[in-house]
């Protein structure tokens, strides 16, 4: 394999995306319910269909139950008001301390690098996010660098959004370039899904600007199923991994209907592991407003990772964790909880 890839532009593949819901049936050929209700209309939803081609192209026609059209097709079941459901689940504006910056763990702080995806994802738990009040620009870096500054227990800044390679290449190595003159700093986190929506996402010049900065990068992919990793995928990710060295991790989430099955899960570390990424994170959902038919119990969770460590290494078993509010860090749940 060369050690190169091939150009691809990924804002152009940004701009295939499908939208409309009416426009995603078609396409994957399915037949459209009898019962058309106006919230599936997308400019009367706030929190839209937005899938590129890319990762549509990956999901079996003729196939209703397909798990990547699950995490992104509006169904009814968004309607259902459900007890302990909130637009904030996991209290996440009391710990914004500047526009686009969070600070919620000691060590760490998150900053808003964009504020849109390439694909909305239905259980996402940032659907309600204040974003028009932290926007992702240079304004807003300028001050969130200024407080990180001041800020000497801050040892690691979360690139998050949206999500943080939606920026444009000059965009992340300005802002990198900003951070790493800060002494205190060692890591830069990126949480992403594009480059498994997009893989044309990983480019040359986002590898040269991960291989020259001095400080450690790690990125944490966010993929729930095995389907959803394809040939150009691994092959993007292979070249970034032999040319930069920075460390790939992936979290999930557990999500009814789509991967709370042993033998997905097996697959997906599998999968993952071949891709040259580590199984680090499996989360109990956020209940975040019109997800309840994602959940999964925490009873369920826990079954599901027992036996999944009876089928593989240790180290492909992703922690099963949960976020809970008041909390200074991911709560990690005990496997011998009943």
């Amino acid at each position: 394999m060369k050690n190169s890839i091939n150009k691809k532009d990924w804002l152009k593949e940004l701009k295939n995306v499908i939208t409309n819901y009416d426009q995603l049936i078609k396409i994957l050929e399915l037949k459209k319910n009898k019962k058309k209700l106006n919230d599936l209309n997308t400019k009367k939803n706030n929190f839209p269909i937005r899938v590129p081609l890319n990762f549509v192209n990956r999901m079996k026609k003729r196939n209703s139950k397909d798990p990547l059209l699950l995490q992104v097709l509006i169904q009814k079941q968004e309607q259902i008001i459900s007890k302990n459901y909130s637009n904030d689940p996991t209290k996440e504006n009391i710990s914004i301390k500047l526009p686009g910056l969070l600070h919620k763990y000691n060590n760490r702080v998150l900053l808003i690098i964009k504020t849109n995806c390439a694909i909305n994802c239905r259980y996402c738990f940032r659907k309600n996010f204040p974003y028009q009040n932290n926007l992702g620009n240079k304004e807003n870096w300028n001050k969130s660098i200024n407080y990180i500054k001041n800020k000497h227990e801050i040892e690691e800044v979360i690139f998050s959004g949206g999500d943080p390679l939606m920026a444009k290449d000059h965009e992340l190595k300005w802002i990198i370039s900003k951070i790493e003159k800060i002494k205190h700093i060692k890591r830069i986190r990126i949480h992403t899904r594009l480059p498994v929506v997009i893989p044309s996402r990983i480019t040359n010049e986002l590898c040269k600007i991960f291989n020259k900065t001095k400080l450690k990068i790690i990125m944490v992919t966010h993929i729930n199923h095995p389907n959803e990793i394809n040939n150009e995928f691994k092959k993007n990710i292979s070249i970034l991994k032999n040319k930069t060295g920075i460390n790939i991790l992936n979290q999930s989430v557990m999500l009814n209907g789509i991967n709370n099955d042993v033998q997905i899960l097996k697959k997906l570390s599998n999968k993952l592991y071949e891709s040259e990424i580590i199984p680090y994170y499996i989360h109990i959902l956020d209940k975040v407003t019109g997800s309840s038919h994602f959940f999964v119990s925490k009873k369920e969770a826990i079954s599901i990772i027992k036996k999944l460590t009876e089928q593989i290494s240790g180290f492909l078993v992703p922690k099963l964790v949960q976020e809970k509010n008041n909390r200074k860090s991911k709560t990690l749940i005990n496997l011998n909880m009943k």
